[in-house]
């Protein structure tokens, strides 16, 4: 099959969606390598390096007209192309297809992440919860196959857009091997002293919005100032909401407790796992998510993970992490001494943990993607 991918976020978005792209299309071109793979990109960078997949083409906007207007021709004139070049299925890679595309004979394939900006609109700009919503729906309307990253966003997608249940396959999303390779103590050493962080910490990975509620960990530490006095190392940037945090932490005279490595360091991807492995847990209270990435990559990486009820977390973290109430940081407060003080669970948790990430391998998720496209 030639087999043709929206490829933006592959070459220009270095967090979830971009992640999820370059793992996905790299594990097709290892496991499935008969098949060809065409990247629809606006443009290329050094984020997603494809020369040692023969298999994996990159397609630029050629015409004139396209080069002036790559975002239009990504939406929609890229359509024109695909039928004359022989592509068997289209997969759009986050939420959208190009508009026109069940028109034209090729099939196509979305996978939906989550419906966030349905559930809670008023954390985005209003005009961005309509173009979200355009896309989405046109999405959930015309594409052949849906692909939903967890039962959680399956639900979401019948109960915002009506989406006929057959349609949907979930289809669970893996994360860089490099997360599974365990990192020796001086390894771990190096990564500390390289940034300058403390021996003990507790670690908080991903974006600094309101959803992830970073500030319900701040006020857990709050109360346990004075009893626990291990400092929270914080990877992730943000703008009003963290402004918000910290005020707080000003305040509550927190400052000398809360580490932001993206400010202090230029941080690189590749330490992230050593990160990890150094950290006492993860610490990861988001009220809402459609899979919660960070948790996965923590299983990997054999840390304790400590997370949020409901939404998709269960499935994410299964039997191996503690279940906290994001919404009262007693509850997280709670969780964080039950892993100092407990070393027995620590260590349960991390052997469940390593257990429960196997159901989330590369080979996985590529067999699952390629048996929806077979379907089709």
């Amino acid at each position: 099959m030639n087999i043709a991918f929206d490829a933006k976020r592959a070459f220009q978005n270095n967090t979830g969606l971009g992640n999820y792209s370059r793992t996905l299309i790299s594990s097709l071109a290892t496991y499935y390598p008969s098949n060809d793979y065409y990247l629809y990109a606006p443009k290329l960078t050094e984020m997603y390096v494809t020369a040692a997949y023969p298999n994996i083409h990159t397609v630029l906007p050629e015409k004139r007209l396209h080069r002036w207007f790559r975002s239009a021709w990504r939406s929609k004139y890229v359509v024109g192309e695909l039928a004359k070049k022989n592509i068997s299925i289209y997969h759009g890679l986050s939420h959208e297809i190009p508009f026109g595309i069940h028109e034209s004979g090729v099939k196509s394939v979305v996978t939906m992440h989550d419906l966030i900006f349905e559930r809670y609109p008023g954390q985005y700009n209003p005009i961005d919860v309509q173009t979200y919503r355009r896309k989405a729906k046109y999405a959930s309307l015309y594409a052949d196959k849906i692909i939903a990253i967890s039962e959680q966003t399956k639900q979401d997608l019948i109960n915002y857009y009506n989406t006929p249940a057959e349609k949907i396959a979930v289809v669970y999303q893996s994360c860089d091997e490099m997360f599974a390779v365990s990192h020796p103590a001086n390894v771990i050493q190096e990564l500390l002293t390289k940034y300058h962080l403390p021996k003990e910490y507790f670690l908080y990975v991903g974006s600094i919005i309101e959803r992830k509620n970073l500030l319900s960990i701040i006020k857990a530490m709050l109360q346990l100032k004075g009893k626990v006095d291990i400092p929270l190392v914080v990877l992730g940037n943000g703008s009003g909401y963290k402004k918000k945090v910290k005020a707080f932490i000003a305040a509550h005279d927190l400052s000398d407790r809360v580490i932001w490595l993206n400010e202090q360091a230029k941080f690189a991807y590749g330490d992230l796992p050593a990160l990890y492995q150094g950290a006492k847990a993860l610490i990861y209270p988001s009220i809402f998510e459609g899979f919660g990435i960070p948790i996965l990559e923590a299983l990997w990486s054999r840390t304790p993970v400590i997370t949020s009820e409901g939404s998709c977390f269960l499935e994410t973290a299964g039997n191996a992490a503690v279940y906290i109430d994001p919404l009262h940081p007693q509850s997280i407060a709670e969780a964080m001494k039950e892993i100092l003080e407990n070393p027995s669970k620590v260590a349960d948790m991390k052997e469940k943990g390593w257990a429960h990430a196997q159901l989330f391998t590369r080979d996985k998720c590529a067999a699952g993607v390629m048996k929806v496209y077979e379907s089709l």
